[in-house]
């Protein structure tokens, strides 16, 4: 059997680390500046969390609103459950890079995950490389952790939430390094812990002394348990999570944004973070999605498609300004959401005499500039519909599409025949004999039909607007000088008009 090896990381205030998180490293003060995280339904909010800064001010958990709005420079933020999901989310997905088998050992406000990290040494080295890199990691994702390696998983989770930094447990060394940490580790109920302190017992050393019988014999079964965790013997059946891969940041603001500038401060910052978070796997932004609350109950929703998937920060907050620009939001923003589509960036081999082609993020900025001048449904790509209505497309965004160019896909070369539309088509007026066109004549020349094929008649949509009726001819002709054309003919039976539509080349 494998020897068991167990890496816990600890983040302590989770609450407030997961506000910060996107905070911190944008100018903002929030790095040294005391913060402190109220929860509950006003009046009656109290603290739940604070960073080391308020602690130095004498801001401590449970104070009220009142009490802490006393205290001088202290900076109180609301606290967002959601804000904190995706932090999590965000905290489990680095600790994956290093163990795919996690358990969630979250308790109170602290969040903590035990990483089975057995037989990674070839992959990461030493238990200290491992712990060290790990802490490294997650501190680039804008946390604060305490990182504790052991054999025994309680032991592992114990001295995590006590140290503060990198601590690795010798093995068959659990108990004397257990020994001095506080027996509330334990989550003893209120009359258990009266009970140790009744009896003078306030560290694990202290408890784990103590007579396993008699002290069965006195709380009951339970306490043979709680003696084991003191000495660092208990065992665990670990219980692995599947955390699912979801590239999302959010952010609930403490004020009404009603600023681009302010809004595009912070979705820099969730780019980097979705940029970086998809690189570590490989992968690049195939797509952005945005969300936003608004003031007043409305809802802000728009999705930003480059071309082609891409990792380039600058060239993904250059789209989200120009979109946010081309339709700005109607009222203050209270949080602002970013989810990304994972997908694979493609790379074309040029020749060597190939003539170089425009970068892709400079046709992306092109079209969105394009977009916010002409609208959205008129820059794209025409696709034809499933239609018989003559000339009907719609617009789609536009994407760059792989296209085999092996030989057998190759067509012959060979003359071929082009229809050239007239947009918009051109008004004539034709001279008919036994109901076929003999001559026709627009603004500048006049033309003889030499040939005549038709009528192609169609119809459709007559109970609406938007019918149509109408009849197509392909006629040969003749100019006034003497040149020949093939044309197609187009006469509307509703309002019995004529024009000219195309040219065949």
């Amino acid at each position: 059997m494998k020897q068991e090896l167990y890496a816990c990381v600890h983040a302590a205030e989770f609450p407030a680390q997961a506000l910060l998180r996107l905070r911190t490293g944008l100018g903002t003060g929030l790095e040294s500046q005391p913060v402190t995280v109220l929860d509950g339904r006003a009046p009656l909010e109290t603290v739940c969390s604070l960073n080391r800064a308020a602690q130095l001010k004498g801001v401590s958990l449970g104070m009220t609103r009142l009490e802490a709005e006393g205290i001088p420079g202290l900076r109180i933020l609301a606290r967002s459950q959601e804000t904190e999901a995706a932090a999590r989310a965000v905290l489990l997905e680095c600790a994956a890079h290093f163990s795919p088998r996690i358990e969630a050992a979250s308790q109170g406000t602290a969040c903590a995950c035990v990483l089975d990290i057995a037989g990674t040494e070839r992959l990461f080295g030493a238990p200290e490389i491992l712990a060290q890199r790990l802490r490294a990691t997650l501190a680039s994702a804008g946390f604060r952790t305490s990182v504790a390696v052991s054999a025994n998983f309680h032991a592992a989770r114990f001295k995590a939430a006590i140290s503060r930094g990198i601590a690795v447990i010798p093995q068959r060394q659990e108990a004397p390094c257990l020994a001095k940490l506080p027996i509330a580790l334990l989550g003893l109920n209120e009359e258990h812990a009266e009970t140790f302190a009744i009896w003078g017992i306030r560290t694990l050393g202290e408890l784990a002394a103590l007579a396993e019988t008699d002290l069965v014999t006195r709380l009951g079964p339970q306490a043979a348990a709680w003696r084991h965790l003191a000495l660092g013997a208990l065992p665990h059946t670990f219980q692995p999570i599947e955390a699912e891969f979801t590239l999302k940041e959010f952010c609930d603001f403490d004020t009404p944004i009603d600023r681009t500038d302010s809004l595009l401060f912070m979705g820099a910052r969730m780019i980097d973070c979705l940029v970086a978070r998809a690189a570590s796997h490989a992968l690049s932004l195939a797509s952005l999605g945005l969300h936003m609350e608004l003031t007043g109950g409305l809802v802000y929703q728009r999705a930003i498609r480059p071309a082609i998937p891409t990792t380039e920060r600058k060239f993904l907050l250059k789209l989200l300004q120009l979109e946010i620009a081309a339709h700005p939001p109607q009222a203050a923003v209270l949080s602002l959401t970013l989810t990304a589509q994972a997908g694979q960036s493609s790379k074309v081999q040029l020749g060597l005499f190939a003539p170089q082609t425009p970068e892709p993020s400079r046709l992306d900025v092109t079209i969105a500039r394009l977009k916010a001048i002409a609208g959205d449904d008129r820059v794209g790509s025409p696709v034809l519909e499933d239609s018989h209505r003559p000339g009907s497309f719609r617009m789609e965004s536009f994407a760059v599409a792989s296209q085999s160019s092996t030989p057998e896909c190759l067509e012959e070369n060979r003359p071929r025949l082009a229809l050239r539309r007239m947009r918009p088509p051109l008004s004539v007026r034709v001279q008919l004999f036994a109901s076929k066109p003999v001559a026709f004549r627009d603004r500048e020349q006049s033309f003889k039909v030499t040939a005549a094929y038709g009528p192609w008649r169609t119809s459709g949509c007559w109970w609406s607007a938007d019918g149509w009726n109408a009849e197509e001819w392909d006629v040969l002709a003749e100019t006034s000088r003497g040149s020949c054309v093939a044309c197609l003919l187009v006469r509307n039976c509703t309002q019995n008009e004529w024009s000219l539509e195309a040219y065949y080349d």
